[in-house]
């Protein structure tokens, strides 16, 4: 039997984005796994989970024994669920199956029962302060083998639409939003949800007719719109044609997701904020959304998402996880992995990292003409170098975006 001797957390930032990484030990020499435990918004909290409760009640345990492992460290607080626990298991569980995979020297797809496909395509993000940028930004995409293309205007509402009290952004053609009342933090942001909607729909028409329908159109809302308004802002997307709309409703609102299906035909997918299966099963049984766009590492790691995945299957539900720049190489990893072995994949978002995430993570996966292939390396198959990643300390500051307010000063509830 091997045996774990140690588990730690590691937090790095080689981008300016604070990682989460887990690191598990075991009783053969070298033998080392790792995972995601990434929750940017609160990164301490989960490493102290981590180094505090979960190292000493799994050493000396079998890593093998992955599902009750799981199950231990879940019941081992009593009250279950949210993203710090959640997060601090999925980094472990993560690690535990990299360890599995090495083991058996094959890479985890193969082990969860073999590649589906040849390739797993791509998703990145075309940003930009005005309609012409973005569809720039889209173009380049497109002739860098992209096929799948997320549009934002100005990030998580859209210029024009949002401000800053301290510095305010706005599209050359539209005049800024005043801002609401003064609040305690002066760089809040503040967005107009009517003018997000109206600029939102034309960008996505101009971005159509620019790249033609040969290419898949996604958009992202941040849970930014009042739910009562989502049905029409919807229905006017149908003509775009999207390949599906993200996020239109926060996890306690997910009763409004009948309206806009009765409303509209754009795919929805939704999940980013999900940390529990009660929140899950009824709109998939309910065949409520197409996608489920769950951060591995929020649920709890490998262990429950290969459950949700079948679950997604037996209702036509396809997967779209969560990939932005706040997943490490490892949780991309795992991504890919899960992609290849099931059956219902739909498509997986992959952020474009910098030339420094290569040094901390060698073998981090690369995308090739909008796609992944089939990762060779055993386990997840990408390395980590703590003393390159020393180099990078946490910030460890509260984010900025989540303070978004209404012009009137009232805060989003996402």
């Amino acid at each position: 039997m091997i045996r774990i001797e140690r588990v730690r957390a590691i937090m790095t930032a080689p981008e300016g984005i604070d990682l989460v990484i887990v690191k598990v030990e075991t009783s053969v020499d070298g033998l080392v796994g790792h995972g995601c435990a990434t929750f940017t918004q609160r990164p301490s909290a989960v490493a102290d989970v981590v180094d505090r409760y979960l190292a000493p009640l799994l050493a000396g345990r079998d890593c093998s024994r992955i599902e009750d492992l799981w199950r231990l460290m879940t019941a081992n607080s009593y009250w279950r669920g949210g993203p710090v626990l959640n997060n601090a298991i999925g980094g472990v569980d993560m690690a535990l199956w990299d360890i599995a995979g090495k083991r058996a020297d094959m890479p985890l797809y193969r082990m969860l029962g073999g590649a589906c496909r040849d390739r797993v395509d791509l998703y990145r993000h075309a940003d930009g302060s005005t309609i012409p940028a973005v569809v720039e930004r889209a173009r380049e995409l497109v002739r860098a083998g992209h096929r799948y293309v997320r549009c934002q205007f100005g990030g998580y509402g859209s210029a024009g639409a949002m401000t800053r009290s301290a510095d305010a952004e706005s599209s050359t053609d539209s005049p800024p939003i005043a801002p609401g009342p003064a609040a305690p933090d002066d760089d809040r942001v503040t967005i107009n949800p009517a003018r997000y909607m109206a600029l939102t729909v034309e960008m996505l028409q101009e971005v159509r007719r620019a790249l033609g329908p040969e290419v898949e159109l996604l958009h992202d809302i941040h849970e930014r719109v009042p739910v009562g308004e989502l049905s029409r802002f919807a229905r006017k997307l149908d003509e775009v044609g999207l390949f599906f709309l993200e996020d239109p409703v926060p996890p306690d609102q997910s009763g409004w997701l009948r309206a806009i299906r009765a409303a509209s035909v754009t795919p929805i997918a939704l999940g980013e904020l999900f940390t529990t299966p009660e929140q899950w099963l009824p709109i998939i049984q309910e065949r409520l959304i197409d996608f489920i766009r769950v951060h591995l590492s929020d649920i709890g790691g490998i262990t429950p998402a290969r459950k949700l995945a079948a679950i997604c299957e037996a209702y036509g539900v396809r997967t779209a996880w969560h990939g932005p720049g706040d997943c490490s190489p490892f949780g991309h990893a795992a991504n890919v992995h899960l992609d290849f072995a099931v059956p219902n994949f739909g498509i997986q978002e992959m952020y474009e990292p910098r030339p420094v995430m290569r040094d901390v993570f060698p073998g981090m996966l690369e995308a090739t003409e909008g796609a992944v292939l089939p990762p060779d390396g055993p386990g997840l198959g990408v390395d980590f170098v703590e003393e390159e990643a020393r180099k990078y300390p946490p910030k460890l500051e509260p984010p900025k975006w989540t303070r978004t307010r209404l012009p009137d000063g009232t805060l989003i509830w996402p």
